[in-house]
This record gives C-alpha cells, sequence and structure tokens, in this order.
C-alpha cells in the first residue's frame, strides 16, 4: 500500500483512535470497582468526621477497608424517609448515597422539570447517639454537599463536614479546608419549625465570650466567599426543611409536656 496516499492516512488514524479508545475503555472498566469503593469510603468517611468520630485526615487515613468496617461497628440504624418523616425503607450493610444520589435527591426535593419522584432522604443514627443527614447544593463553581449530625435531642449540631468540586482555594474551599468554620456548627440548634432552619449570615452573627453564637440557628458566613456561603445556607436550608418532620415528630419530649400540673387551691 502506498503509505503516502490519503487512504492510507485515514485507515491508519482510525486503526489508531480504535486501538486507543478501545485502551480507555478497558482501563476505565478496570478501574471501576476501585473507583466506587474509594467514593463510597469517601462518603462514609465523611458521616463519621460529622458524627464526631474523628477528624476527616484520621479517618480516612484508616484505609478503605477500616473505613467501612469502623462504620459497621458504629452504625446503628440506616434508612430512607420521605417529606412527610415517614421510614419508607432500610438501608442495608455499606448502602449510602453517594453525591450523584445526593443530587437526584436534591433536584426531588425541589420539584420542577428536573423531579424524576418523591423525595427518599437517607438518614443515618451512630450508636454515639447522633443522628447523621446530608445536604447538597450549588456554590460558586460547582455542587457543594456535605453532612450534619445532630445530638440526641434531634435540635443541638454536634458536628459537619462539607466538601466541594471546585470552589476557589483559600476562599469558598474553606468549607472543606478550614476546620474552624465547620466547628462553628457544633453546639448551635436548628430551629425546624422556622422557614430558615438554619442561617449562614454574612458578616457575623453576635457570640458570647467563649466564641458561640448567641443566636442559636445561626453563624458567620466565610469572609471573602459570599457565593459560596450563601450556596451552602440554601443547600442547608432546603435539605435540613425536608427533614424538619422528622425531627419534630421523633424528637424527645421535654418532661413538662407529659406530666399534668397540679394547682392546689
Amino acid at each position: 500500500m502506498n503509505t503516502n496516499n490519503n487512504v492510507y492516512t485515514v485507515i491508519y488514524t482510525t486503526a489508531i483512535v480504535v486501538v486507543v479508545a478501545a485502551l480507555l475503555a478497558f482501563v476505565s472498566q478496570s478501574l471501576k470497582g476501585k473507583q466506587e469503593a474509594n467514593e463510597k469510603a469517601d462518603t462514609i468517611s465523611q458521616m463519621l468526621t460529622s458524627a464526631q468520630y474523628g477528624s476527616k485526615e484520621e479517618i480516612s487515613g484508616m484505609g478503605n477497608a477500616a473505613v467501612l468496617e469502623k462504620y459497621a461497628q458504629e452504625i446503628e440504624k440506616a434508612f430512607v424517609i420521605d417529606l412527610e418523616g415517614n421510614i419508607v425503607s432500610e438501608l442495608e450493610g455499606n448502602d449510602v448515597y453517594s453525591a450523584k444520589q445526593l443530587k437526584r435527591q436534591n433536584y426531588n426535593i425541589k420539584g420542577g422539570p428536573n423531579k424524576t419522584a418523591e423525595p427518599q432522604l437517607p438518614v443515618f443514627v451512630f450508636k454515639n447517639g447522633r443522628t447523621v443527614v446530608p445536604i447538597y447544593g450549588a456554590g460558586l463553581w460547582g455542587p457543594i454537599w456535605g453532612y450534619v449530625s445532630f445530638e440526641s435531642d434531634l435540635k443541638t449540631i454536634g458536628g459537619a463536614y462539607f466538601d466541594h468540586e471546585s470552589e476557589t482555594a483559600g476562599l469558598g474551599a474553606k468549607i472543606k479546608d478550614d476546620p474552624s468554620f465547620q466547628a462553628e456548627f457544633v453546639g448551635e440548634v436548628a430551629d425546624f419549625k422556622s422557614q430558615n432552619v438554619f442561617d449562614i449570615v454574612k458578616g457575623g452573627a453576635p457570640k458570647d465570650a467563649e466564641g458561640h453564637s448567641l443566636v442559636d440557628n445561626k453563624i458567620d458566613a466565610i469572609s471573602g466567599a459570599t457565593m459560596t456561603s450563601q450556596g451552602l445556607d440554601a443547600a442547608i436550608d432546603t435539605w435540613l426543611a425536608a427533614y424538619a418532620k422528622y425531627f419534630l415528630n421523633n424528637a424527645p419530649k421535654c418532661p413538662c409536656e407529659s406530666e399534668e400540673t397540679t394547682v392546689e387551691e
């Protein structure tokens, strides 16, 4: 064959493209299992961090197998609820919602043309008494998500961990990289009876001498990251509002609500 004519060039180029495509497909398929395992372990490590079993670095550093084992040891129950707070199914084993699944549920919570079904919201209850729920939304440059844990009273925040796809380093990326920002959530109280369950406030919420917000459901926004803070604020409000009926229906009752008060004359 004449290697200098156009036919040879086309055939040679086509063959190279086919071979390279086949190799890429083979490599992608070969790594798919490992990628899924890494994603699941990372998701679980974020939940464990939110539930205060250690820092993200400590938990991730254990390795995938140890993270899965830790989850199996510490999870008490995991299930899916609807917007009325009713349990619709159980989550078995290491079955957790990935960021992709959270994205789909985010559409379902908001409704509109992207809604595919009624929302199915995961709840994770750990043996240390904390209940973990996810959040998902849009930051400045891409999706943001994370996990918020609640103490046994189902209103006091026990911990939080947030992640992102492409927020600006040193600014919006602080939702993940700055432990002090996530620590601001600890001890704050979500108001599940309010339209704004929790707020991230530009300019700062008033604080006491120990640095805790004087307003139950508000913390400081990240300086210089207005759009990311607003996106995270919207994500938290949207998702916690979706969980509101579950938390209100299952929160422990104050003793005074069940005891009759006797007035002596």
